[in-house]
Parts: structure tokens; C-alpha cells; sequence
């Protein structure tokens, strides 16, 4: 059966769906607003990480073009008061990857233009659906642009909150150096909010990605309203001020002369998003189903990096559904939903059950991490299964199962042989 599936929205996976059909033999049209040659004039998109997994899948399209970009673990302090808590994970699956979307995005788009691939560039509407269902044998919807979006209902078992439960303020800066270890540094500063430095391969080289999760009403939510371009120098000094104060895991790395933005004032983004997750297919009006993977079928906030994974991995899945089978009916989109669901919805509630953890740290969250911090193999599980946020929900959903997991778990050594212990990680 030929099949021709249009695909609205080029990003993670729109172009990775795209990407997989073309590689299988099957025809696609990707619709755009965005050409190539504008990302690098536009503001930075977001700072998304791809862990291992996402990274495999890359290899097997062939568009992992910074294969010796990686990094390889998490170092995380916990600003506990009088007793911080440091201490460091491997990412045993193998290293991750962060490179900026202004850059990711256009590559993949090339890759999928020279391969063959069509581009069409424009807007598309909620109006533009029907006539594009009509000429194609498959809608998949990977934006919410133009009201696409509102055409999905919530999933509300799925979507908890109904407002955002951080104030983002993330940037590409310069002037930081690197820990030991090639490494993301993820910063717990109790009550006030989450920090995650991530190297990342930008326009003029590497720089470190700061990602500031600042809670309502807190001294860091500041962050999100002061402006670069206002006063750079203000803007910088009140970011250095909150790293002292809250994050001196980063801090104490900084060359102050030398801090500065990246490139250019649109390498800052501020905001907030509502994680929200949506029904994965809906009817249209001529009696067509369209399909929504990526960000616009689950938003989550970006505290643990998940967003282009979960993305990559739908796209994966949608792409095997759609090659294996001749009929888009109920029983495809039946398929699609359950096969993407342990890792999509994984993803989704581990992040939010994280999202309240990280607002009280509850005694049961802070005697994880106390065993955590206190055993390398302990952190090196936990660590690598940023790759596998499914194990992460099932271990933090049930609060017995945190126990047996560290019992199972405790007694893997570091490579010392010996239990991994930092000053300040004590119980």
C-alpha cells in the first residue's frame, strides 16, 4: 500500500517521524512556518538534553552529526541548611547530548531535503485541516500553532496541574568552566527553586546551558522578569548574586570577568509552561482522525530534561505503527497510544511528582536522597535512568518500592570497590 502522511511541525519529532518514514520507504510532506536559514536569527527555543536512548535512535537515521559532543554523568548538591549534599552519577548507558535547537533543528531539516524529503513552508490552521486529510492519507500534528492545539481535549488524569509550577529563566552563557567530569550539575536549593547546568554545543562552541526553575514567589523568580536587554550588566550581576547565594556548585566555577551571554541577548528565554498532557488523536470534521505526537501532545516542564526524549521516542513508535500497518483506523491509533504510553506517561508523572518533591522535599524524598548521595552505585542507577523515566515513575509511584529498590540496588560498589561517599553526604 503507498501511503503519503503530512506531517505539521518540524520539530524533535516531527523531523525524526519524517526522518524514520523516509528511511522505510514511505512518503511524507513536513509543513512548517520556519525555514532553515531563519533559526539563527530567532531566540533560543529551549536548552533539551538527548540522552542515550534518543542518541541510539540518531545513529540509526544517521543525523547524529556531534558524535564526540557527550557528556557523561550528573553531579547534584542539594543546598540542605548547615549540610549540603554533593555527590555524582554516571550515565552508565552512555553519554548524553545537548546541542542548541537553533543549530539541531535546521541540520536534520537539511538531512531530511537531501535525502528527498519535502518541506512546505506556512502557516496551518485548524481550517487547513480537512482539505489537508483529504489530499493525504495521514495527519500527524506536532504543534500547537494555529489553534492546533485546542483541537485535543486534556488528558486530566494525566494533566494535574492547570498553571505553571515553575518561573524559567534558561540561557547559553560563557565563562563557566567544567566540573571534572563532562557532566550536567543539577541544583536543588530547598524551597526556592532547581538550577541545571547542561554543556551544550552552541554557534561559537561549547557553553554551559543554565536552566533556573524558580518557584512562585520565591527571591529567584526574579530571574524570570528581569531582562538582558534592559541592562546586561544588571541582568548578569543578579544571576551571578543567585548563583552565590543558592548554587555555589556553579558558582565557584565562574571566571566573573568572562561571564557573559554566549553569542548574543537572544540567547536568554523566559517563561512558563502548564505540563499539560492531550488525547492522542481526535476526529475532524470531514470524519478523518488526526494524530498528535511530540511537545503538543505532552508539555512537560523542562526540571529533568525530558521533552525532546519522550518526543524522539513517539516518533519512533508512531513510525513503526504507520510502516506495519494498511489501515489508519481505530485499531492504528488504539496501537500508537498504548505502545508510547509507559514512556510518554512515565515521563509526564514522574516530572510532575518531581515538581512537588522539589517544592517540600518531603522526609521520605530526602532519605532517598540521603542513600542515594551515599552509594555511586545507588547514583549511577538513578542517574542513568534519566534514560528510562518509565523506571523512575514505577520506583517513586509506590512509596514501598523506593525501599526495595535501594535494598536491591545498595550494594552494586563505586569503583573503588567501596561505597561513594562526598563530604556533606552523610545521613
Amino acid at each position: 500500500m503507498t501511503k503519503r502522511i503530512a506531517i505539521v511541525g518540524a520539530g524533535t519529532a516531527g523531523l525524526q517521524l519524517g526522518l524514520y518514514l523516509q528511511d522505510k520507504g514511505v512518503e511524507s510532506t513536513i509543513f512548517t512556518d520556519k525555514r532553515i536559514e531563519d533559526y539563527p536569527h530567532v531566540r533560543l527555543l529551549n536548552t533539551v538534553a538527548h540522552h542515550q536512548v534518543t542518541v541510539q535512535r540518531e545513529d540509526a537515521l544517521g543525523v547524529n552529526h556531534w558524535p564526540t559532543d557527550g557528556y557523561f554523568g550528573h553531579y547534584y548538591y542539594i543546598g540542605m541548611p548547615g549540610n549540603p549534599i554533593e555527590f555524582y552519577g554516571d550515565l552508565t548507558t552512555g553519554p548524553s547530548r545537548a546541542v542548541d535547537y537553533r543549530i539541531y533543528l535546521p541540520t536534520l531539516m537539511k538531512d531530511y531535503q537531501d535525502r528527498g524529503g519535502h518541506i512546505q513552508y506556512g502557516d496551518i490552521s485548524v481550517a487547513d485541516l480537512p482539505q489537508l486529510s483529504d489530499a493525504y492519507d495521514l495527519v500527524v500534528i506536532g504543534t500547537g500553532k494555529g489553534g492546533l492545539g485546542t483541537l485535543f481535549a486534556r488528558d486530566e488524569q494525566s494533566s494535574p496541574f492547570t498553571s505553571p509550577q515553575r518561573q524559567l529563566c534558561v540561557g547559553l552563557f560563557k565563562g563557566i568552566a567544567q566540573q571534572d567530569t563532562k557532566a550536567v550539575s543539577f541544583c536543588i536549593s530547598p524551597g526556592a527553586g532547581e538550577m541545571i547546568e547542561i554543556p551544550t554545543v552552541t554557534f561559537s562552541g561549547d557553553a554551559s546551558a543554565l536552566v533556573f526553575e524558580n518557584h512562585p514567589g520565591s527571591d529567584l523568580e526574579q530571574l524570570t522578569h528581569t531582562r538582558y536587554e534592559d541592562n546586561p550588566r544588571a541582568f548578569l550581576d543578579l544571576v551571578l548574586d543567585k548563583l552565590r547565594t543558592h548554587y555555589p556548585i556553579t558558582a565557584r566555577r565562574v571566571n566573573e570577568e568572562e561571564f557573559d551571554v554566549a553569542n548574543s541577548p537572544l540567547d536568554i528565554l523566559q517563561g512558563a509552561v502548564t505540563p499539560t498532557v492531550r488525547h492522542g488523536h481526535v476526529k475532524l470534521a470531514n470524519g478523518k482522525t488526526a494524530l498528535l505526537i511530540g511537545d503538543a501532545h505532552a508539555t512537560v516542564d523542562p526540571v529533568l530534561g525530558q521533552g525532546g526524549n519522550m518526543a524522539s521516542y513517539a516518533a519512533h513508535v508512531v513510525g513503526q505503527e504507520i510502516v506495519a500497518t494498511d489501515f489508519f483506523d481505530e485499531r492504528f491509533f488504539a496501537e500508537v497510544d498504548a505502545r508510547r504510553a509507559n514512556r510518554v506517561l512515565g515521563a509526564t508523572r514522574w516530572t510532575n511528582f518531581m515538581l512537588g518533591a522539589l517544592n517540600t522535599l518531603p522526609d521520605a524524598f530526602t532519605q532517598f536522597l540521603g542513600a542515594v548521595s551515599q552509594n555511586r552505585g545507588l547514583a549511577d542507577r538513578f542517574t542513568d535512568n534519566f534514560n528510562y523515566p518509565e523506571k523512575q515513575w514505577d520506583l517513586f509511584s509506590n512509596p514501598d518500592a523506593v525501599r526495595l529498590w535501594i535494598d536491591e540496588n545498595s550494594s552494586v560498589p563505586g569503583e573503588d570497590g567501596h561505597p561513594f561517599v562526598l563530604a556533606g553526604a552523610q545521613s
